[in-house]
């Protein structure tokens, strides 16, 4: 019977946890509704959201909103106290700064926040609005912001291939990822078709494929909130919203079938792709070959490949496949090899019993019966 696992964390991991909440004692939460293309509807949620918190008793104000401002959101800004930016004028251009200032005296509950990626002038504290939202943050009041996909940073290349458009003002991921929630705006096809209106035409499939990128971040950054949590409190994370493909590889398994496969599922989710082998003794030397060939071919298709120990070759790859967070294993299923002796009561059986919560995708080889 294998020894019990020391679930204990280590002094370094207590100190990186102590430190942690350090950072986040006495900082206010940050809200952002994502949305995947403009006319989505972003900022009028975020507006409805500060209505919907007034109504409920919270102290809260306007610190920065699109402009012009549309008709369905100046009947909410009514209803909500404003702190008014700051005009500024820089080499013929004009900015709107949040007045930080003003905010810090006024030290709302939550402040809302609109256009978060725009720039601020010259000369400004800080360049850009999303580091002034930090500060914000900072002073323990607590910010709703809204942001479109375009503006991500680290997505641009995505959305530039899609609608070969790029945008020159930008908010870093990470700041994505300190939020405590993170909101899709997940509107219908038809009705931003109905607010563009005869202004521009809309390309549907466009929009379609932003709105999977936009899905798949949220889905992204949520994990990583989830990991968070988990880790902080001690706890053992074995599923994930980010798809993580798991090929193992064996001498005789159909490798390049799996191989490529896996790269098709993982690039069409924009997820991850690991391979994995169970190191065996006394291989020839065709085999040894073969596996060689597979696993130089993962590595090409920029896999990350690691080589697992251990007498039970299932129960290794399911632990490997637990400790990554992995959504799918793809395994083979080969003519007779010296694996036959592990998998004689049923490898798909086995495997499905003990990764729970995993998919399992069999292939055959082509020459098995």
């Amino acid at each position: 019977m294998p020894a019990a696992t020391d679930k204990r964390p280590s002094p370094e991991e207590l100190l990186r946890r102590v430190q942690a909440e350090e950072r986040l004692a006495g900082r206010g939460r940050l809200k952002v509704f994502l949305g995947y293309a403009s006319r989505c509807g972003k900022s009028f949620r975020m507006l409805d959201e500060g209505r919907r918190r007034k109504e409920r008793g919270e102290d809260v104000v306007v610190g920065a909103l699109q402009s012009p401002c549309a008709p369905d959101l100046s009947s909410l800004l009514r209803k909500l106290e404003v702190v008014p930016t700051i005009k500024a004028r820089h080499d013929g251009r004009e900015y709107e700064l949040l007045d930080t200032a003003a905010i810090f005296r006024r030290h709302p509950q939550v402040c809302l926040v609109d256009e978060l990626a725009y720039d601020n002038p010259p000369g400004s504290r800080n360049p850009k609005r999303w580091q002034d939202v930090d500060n914000i943050l900072r002073q323990g009041i607590s910010v709703i912001t809204a942001i479109n996909l375009q503006h991500i940073e680290e997505h641009q290349d995505a959305v530039e291939r899609i609608t070969g458009k790029r945008v020159s003002q930008t908010v870093p991921e990470h700041f994505l990822r300190s939020a405590q929630e993170i909101v899709l705006v997940d509107a219908a096809l038809d009705d931003m078709m109905k607010r563009a209106g005869a202004r521009e035409p809309v390309d549907v499939r466009r929009l379609s494929e932003l709105r999977e990128l936009a899905l798949l971040l949220a889905a992204d950054v949520i994990d990583g909130q989830l990991n968070n949590y988990l880790q902080a409190n001690g706890l053992e994370q074995r599923w994930g919203t980010h798809e993580r493909i798991l090929v193992c590889i064996t001498p005789r398994s159909n490798g390049e079938a799996m191989l490529l496969s896996g790269r098709r599922n993982a690039d069409r989710f924009h997820g991850d792709l690991l391979v994995c082998y169970v190191r065996q003794s006394g291989l020839d030397a065709k085999d040894q070959q073969t596996l060689q060939a597979n696993l130089d071919l993962a590595r090409e298709l920029d896999a990350e490949v690691s080589t697992l120990e251990g007498p039970d070759a299932i129960a290794a790859i399911v632990k490997f496949a637990q400790e990554q967070r992995v959504t799918q294993i793809f395994v083979g299923h080969s003519a007779p090899n010296p694996w036959q002796e592990l998998f004689r009561r049923s490898p798909v059986d086995r495997i499905i019993q003990a990764a729970e919560n995993i998919d399992v995708r069999i292939f055959p080889h082509p020459s098995a019966p």
